[in-house]
């Protein structure tokens, strides 16, 4: 259970912090939710308390494992599908999965090829949502305004030997 003030992450949302715990009654059903606000995008979401451990819900990073997201932004990219449509879903399911570090791997493999051929017009949006999720969650735990965060994400991103 979280508490007014945590930090948490929700996969395919990103990071925010738990503004309150509200009671709503939807279809005739009173449940409890969190109300998360999103540091990036002026977003806030509600995430039914019941369904945390479902939706894969969890606190956010802390600084110490700042390196490891710099570390994973810097690798070489992975190899990924030549066909769009298989590219793209498998990006996808990196996603849902909530973990930072395959967020990274869909930003970092997604600028390098866009950098080099143009994206999808499906490839593009994933690309923003994905930026979207891990700069809600670096902002929380660095500090840092959006666009210092976007910048060393570029900079990370497109390091020498990438």
């Amino acid at each position: 259970m979280f508490s007014i003030g945590d930090k948490i992450a929700y996969p395919m949302h990103g990071a925010g912090v738990i503004e309150g715990i509200e009671e709503k009654v939807i279809l005739g059903e009173t449940r409890r939710y969190y109300v998360m606000r999103v540091p990036y995008g002026e977003m806030k979401i509600m995430i039914p308390c019941d369904s945390t451990d479902n939706v894969g819900i969890r606190e956010v990073i802390d600084e110490t494992d700042l390196l490891d997201i710099e570390d994973a932004l810097k690798r070489a990219s992975t190899e990924m599908s030549d066909n769009w449509n298989r590219r793209y879903r498998d990006n996808m399911e990196k996603l849902k999965t909530g973990e930072l570090t395959q967020v990274c791997e869909v930003v970092r493999n997604l600028m390098r090829v866009d950098r080099v051929k143009k994206l999808s017009t499906g490839e593009k949006k994933l690309l923003s949502n994905a930026k979207q999720i891990l700069l809600s969650e670096l902002i929380l735990v660095s500090g840092n305004d959006a666009d210092t965060v976007l910048r060393k994400i570029d900079e990370w991103v497109f390091c020498e030997g990438a």
